[in-house]
């Protein structure tokens, strides 16, 4: 709607309405105006209908959605599903050309201008998070893995003589892989147990350091992020939409908000956090306790949780998994199973006991984590859950030794076992 086209409804509609609704489609138009005018995070967040109202403005721009158009190229925007249309707001046409992902495509005016304004807006948070040298950045569809790998290899540059990469071991694959794929030799520091906390071994870190020669090491490739019993955990993750489409959504929807705002609203959530981390770590101990577990000491991580299987035959790595599966196909999503008898070979490289950051951690454990957005109800429900897998799973256990004693009557051993369990 335009001025035209609301000055014609005033045919229809009482004249006075109508301003109105220009008044308030004007509202909006504001504040599209700043985002292209400024290309700055909105500091406080806009609404859906904003969003859409913008995303639909662009869409109309590119040319696949043009009135009458008659597209003859290889190229033209086209998609054989009117959902997956929707689910991008027609904006199908894409970003750049060949050879240079930033460049504007001429057939594609409203998805080149979201593209520039995403990275516009993003470049405005990494500014205000505190890097004020940055001068550019864009948004490009690249996981863990990739991000990483063109970040060495841009390191690269800097230290030409550089071959190798230290590495306090985290078990993750992806930050393993990036390091061989750019073609360095990693470094495997192996982290030091503190109680049943996981830490990083700094003076490992440092000696090798020195024995390798600080010009010979690219950088220290570490994490602020992990499952327990290592300190501390990733929180959230990003959708698999397209990247340009959901970042600046999502920035736009959220904003940046005044300091004083954002202090209260930080504040807000980390005590709903905390109060969801003390219930879960309280109800899980409850829960340990009750079938002669314990609930691991991690005091450094504030968000990821570990409670021992000791008693599941953790010698026994099927009994172990087993415990996942049967939670899985219960529909809890998220907690993990980690057997100690793991073993994992990545690029030629072994690691014992893989995926608990160590050769030879004390015991089996489950994990479970009070991350953003989670409710006492999914705690409720995973803990009733589990309670009842742990029941299962033992049930199982005495029914085996039942049967080994039967085929192995009058035997000690048999008699010891059901003492055991």
């Amino acid at each position: 709607m335009n001025t035209e086209n609301f000055g014609s409804s005033e045919r229809l509609v009482t004249a006075a309405y109508v301003r109105q609704g220009a008044q308030g489609r004007r509202g909006h138009e504001l504040l599209l105006r700043a985002l292209l005018e400024q290309g700055k995070c909105p500091e406080d967040g806009w609404d859906e209908s904003t969003i859409e109202l913008f995303l639909h403005e662009l869409a109309i721009m590119d040319s696949n959605n043009f009135l009458g158009n008659c597209g003859v190229g290889e190229r033209e925007g086209r998609v054989a599903s009117g959902l997956v249309a929707r689910r991008h707001y027609r904006l199908i046409h894409g970003i750049g050309r060949s050879g240079d992902i930033s460049a504007v495509q001429p057939k594609a005016a409203g998805s080149s201008l979201l593209n520039k304004l995403t990275n516009s807006v993003v470049l405005d948070i990494i500014k205000q998070a505190g890097v004020r040298t940055v001068t550019n950045c864009f948004v490009v569809p690249m996981a863990t893995g990739m991000s990483l790998t063109l970040c060495f290899l841009t390191l690269r540059h800097k230290r030409p003589k550089a071959k190798y990469i230290i590495w306090p071991r985290i078990d993750q694959k992806s930050c393993f892989k990036s390091m061989i794929t750019a073609g360095f030799e990693p470094v495997v520091i192996e982290n030091v147990l503190e109680g049943d906390e996981l830490r990083t071994d700094t003076e490992a870190v440092e000696a090798k350091v020195k024995a390798l020669g600080a010009e010979n090491i690219l950088c220290v490739h570490s994490t602020t992020s992990c499952f327990a019993p290592r300190k501390t955990f990733l929180p959230l993750r990003t959708s698999t939409a397209p990247p340009n489409l959901v970042s600046s959504v999502n920035l736009v929807c959220i904003g940046v908000l005044h300091p004083d705002h954002l202090l209260k609203k930080k504040k807000k959530k980390t005590n709903t956090e905390l109060e969801m981390f003390s219930y879960l770590s309280s109800e899980l101990k409850k829960l340990a306790d009750l079938h002669n577990e314990r609930l691991l000491d991690t005091p450094h991580n504030p968000i990821s949780l570990a409670m021992s299987l000791k008693n599941l035959d953790e010698n026994n790595d099927v009994a172990v998994t087993q415990l996942g599966s049967m939670l899985f196909t219960r529909q809890v999503s998220g907690a993990r199973v980690v057997p100690r008898g793991s073993v994992q070979t990545v690029n030629n490289y072994t690691f014992k006991g893989f995926m608990s950051h160590a050769n030879d951690y004390s015991c089996a454990y489950l994990n479970a984590a009070s991350a953003i957005g989670i409710k006492k109800q999914d705690v409720d429900i995973f803990l009733k859950r589990l309670d009842k897998c742990l029941k299962a799973s033992r049930k199982g256990k005495e029914k085996s030794v039942n049967e080994i004693c039967t085929s192995n009557t009058g035997t000690e051993q048999c008699e010891d076992q059901k003492i055991q369990t």
